[in-house]
């Protein structure tokens, strides 16, 4: 086929994804009349990641499992904008690690809304003013968020989802010699994640200015010739910040999990995790016997963290499975006056 051949073959077929895409549409609205007369939510991950799975399963071209992701979550954010707007609530500013997170699972269409802290984003979901929250739980060189795991003992909210997302810095200033920089802006466990980056330049005995995000940074840095950031690529690209150095972190596997938070459980999806709070009596072999009861069925505990809120210490716990799976569901009801259960979900990754 000629060149002009190939266009027209491509725009026959543009026309016929056009005309898919709208009767998809049209399909998806009935099912949200169907739903709004139940109060059903409109955002069901379990069912997403269903057809995702078994698109993977059929595909016999050229796009890979992550181009299938990329397509067709973008389209199911924008089915579901397109039924119900519902806002995002996120740890911001914008372009943060959070807002980041956030879009490769809502979509770059959903309405976002930045919130200061970790607190404020369970406060705005639980009062409606968002449908979602996104919110950091770990980071694979920081460990567990201390804010998260508060506020999720504190409010009434559930863990609908969660998502991993890659952890790259780098290092950004209007000056074009770094040996000149005075100051950097970042998040305090940013210059942590960079110090061999640091130490290897030199910058580790000049000033480090802690800010609420590394997005915050990069816009600080634009306005001070002398200063630089620690900050994400899109986060410097906002703000027009020259880029010095790339991935200038240690860990160059350095991870963030974020959980998705709102106000409706999660069906079974076949493929789930859970996570629940437990509050053990002060008594020898309590943790022992109580993990027992899942060995016993072979449920496998992907996570034991320690942790203490308000003086009292208490774990985090997660899980292969789902709440309502039947050999899970006796083991939660014989310890429910210990456990609190915070969530099942579509399950992402076993650790990071």
């Amino acid at each position: 086929m000629t060149l002009d051949e190939l266009r027209i073959e491509i725009d026959t077929i543009d026309d016929s994804l056009l005309e898919l895409y709208n009767k998809r549409m049209e399909l998806v609205h009935q099912v949200g009349e169907l739903k709004n007369t139940t109060g059903a939510p409109i955002y069901r991950p379990e069912r997403e990641q269903a057809i995702l799975n078994r698109l993977k399963a059929h595909n016999r071209g050229k796009l890979t499992d992550e181009a299938i992701d990329a397509l067709f979550l973008e389209m199911f954010a924008v089915a579901r904008n397109l039924e119900l707007p519902e806002a995002v609530a996120y740890l911001g500013p914008e372009a943060s690690f959070t807002h980041q997170a956030a879009e490769s699972k809502f979509g770059a269409l959903s309405s976002y809304i930045p919130i200061a802290s970790i607190p404020g984003i369970f406060r705005e979901v639980e009062r409606g003013t968002a449908k979602f929250g996104v919110v950091p739980i770990e980071n694979s060189s920081n460990g567990i968020v201390t804010d998260t795991i508060n506020s999720l003992d504190t409010y009434s909210l559930k863990i609908i989802a969660e998502v991993v997302v890659d952890v790259h810095f780098v290092f950004a200033t209007i000056n074009p010699s770094y040996q000149a920089v005075k100051r950097i802006y970042s998040r305090d466990i940013a210059f942590g994640q960079c110090r061999k980056f640091l130490q290897d330049l030199g910058l580790d005995e000049i000033e480090h200015i802690p800010v609420e995000s590394t997005a915050r940074a990069a816009q600080l840095a634009k306005e001070d010739p002398e200063a630089a950031a620690l900050c994400p690529a899109v986060a410097a690209k906002i703000h027009n910040l020259p880029v010095r150095f790339e991935n200038v972190e240690d860990n160059v596997n350095n991870k963030t999990r974020f959980f998705v938070i709102s106000n409706f459980d999660n069906l079974p999806s076949g493929s789930d995790k859970s996570t629940i709070l437990v509050r053990l009596s002060n008594e020898p072999g309590a943790l022992v016997d109580f993990l027992n009861d899942f060995e016993k069925v072979n449920v496998n505990l992907t996570k034991i963290k320690s942790h203490i809120v308000a003086g009292e210490s208490i774990f985090f716990l997660e899980f292969n499975g789902h709440k309502e799976d039947p050999h899970i569901r006796p083991i939660l009801e014989k310890h429910k006056q210990e456990i609190t259960v915070l969530g099942s979900y579509v399950k992402e990754t076993d650790d990071i």
